[in-house]
């Protein structure tokens, strides 16, 4: 695997540092599948889910097979037939749900004697580079399926068990007017460069732009910007209009919101969330802004301006997610490069859901347009 660049991702965390965040992952998958009550693992077919069991054995297959086997199919699985049932690079989407899965005890004993294995070598105090960088690899990746635990929860209306800060009380408006804050042309360096800690392959490589004059939303759009769209919309052909958000409820004159399994009244000062970049561009049409652009919200997120406030969401741009220059793909090969289809869209940021470590300016998160699931908002800029 040396052809690949993981080797140069120094400096390299401290295995003591990596065991405690490995734990915190794997505290927050246990209690999510061990608090998924009877018969709720049975979802739907849906292009935006995966049943929860098939995403649970996935998380616990991918940190076995890079960690412990060395992306090696030939070296064995603790669980028979592992990498027919698991590997999402071979397993299609929708024969998810009909491939025979293990038991849930299977499963949990699986998450277990693996994520053992990893801790042992992380206890032993000593790590290669190899280790260090697949360690890391599995870690995030875990993270990256904890999250997309938490919005399939929110999307299917399941209680969430892992305490956390309530979402309610983090998307409080603190009474700052909302203005748009004036970026002067600047030069950015895009992506990130070698030894500078683990990065993600669609972060190769750094490099210089310019990114013109700008002003931009200290905050991004809340409920009641966005209800006044859908109550302002004038079109006459109603299948073209855009409806509430599928966690919004109006009873009476009182809109809801809904959080996981509960309606709360609805805050509209709060950033609007769970919307496509399709209704967010719908948005920015009608009221005449636009969406920025994957240089313009980095660039603000590089150097934070005073009145800027983060609207704890992954926020959409109007960027396609395509390779930077000189990119080439990490091991995972199949973690970045198939999505360079010209039909995802880059999201920057971070929602509540996300570990601190994952909250860099150089993370490019992506999802197709049409996408409103994940716990998503957006900002505009002026036209």
């Amino acid at each position: 695997m040396t052809k690949f660049d993981h080797l140069k991702y120094e400096p390299w965390p401290q295995p003591s540092n990596l065991l405690r965040d490995l734990e915190r992952s794997a505290q927050i998958t246990h209690l999510v599948m061990s608090h998924l009550g009877q018969g709720l693992e049975m979802v739907p077919l849906s292009s935006n889910l995966n049943p929860p069991y098939w995403e649970f054995g996935h998380l616990v297959w991918f940190q076995e097979f890079w960690v412990h086997r060395q992306g090696l199919e030939s070296n064995p699985s603790l669980l028979p037939n592992a990498d027919a049932l698991f590997n999402s690079s071979e397993v299609f989407h929708d024969d998810r749900w009909s491939i025979p899965l293990p038991t849930i005890d299977i499963l949990m004993k699986y998450f277990l004697d693996v994520t053992g294995k990893s801790y042992d070598i992380l206890r032993s105090g000593s790590l290669t580079p190899e280790q260090a960088y697949f360690m890391q690899l599995a870690l995030f990746h875990q993270d990256m399926h904890n999250e997309a635990f938490a919005y399939m929860w929110q999307h299917l209306a399941y209680p969430w068990p892992v305490a956390s800060e309530s979402d309610e009380v983090a998307m409080q408006f603190n009474g700052v007017e909302p203005s748009y804050i004036d970026i002067p042309t600047r030069q950015i360096k895009l992506g990130s460069e070698l030894y500078s800690g683990f990065i993600f392959d669609n972060e190769k490589w750094q490099h210089e732009v310019t990114v013109n004059h700008f002003a931009i939303s200290s905050h991004a759009v809340n409920n009641g910007q966005y209800l006044e769209f859908l109550d302002g919309q004038h079109d006459a052909n109603p299948v073209a209009l855009v409806q509430p958000p599928l966690h919004w409820k109006k009873e009476g004159d009182h809109w809801y919101e809904r959080f996981f399994d509960q309606w709360l009244a609805m805050n509209m000062q709060a950033p609007v969330r769970h919307i496509s970049a399709l209704d967010a561009e719908r948005y920015c049409d009608w009221r005449g802004v636009r969406l920025p652009t994957e240089n313009e919200l980095t660039a603000v997120m590089l150097q934070l301006p005073i009145n800027w406030h983060h609207s704890r969401l992954w926020e959409w741009t109007s960027s396609v997610f395509m390779p930077f220059p000189g990119f080439t793909p990490d091991p995972y090969q199949d973690y970045s490069a198939p999505w360079f289809d010209g039909n995802h869209r880059v999201l920057k940021g971070w929602s509540s859901y996300t570990p601190e470590y994952l909250r860099r300016p150089q993370f490019r998160n992506f999802y197709l347009p049409t996408r409103s699931d994940p716990f998503c908002g957006f900002r505009t800029c002026l036209a």
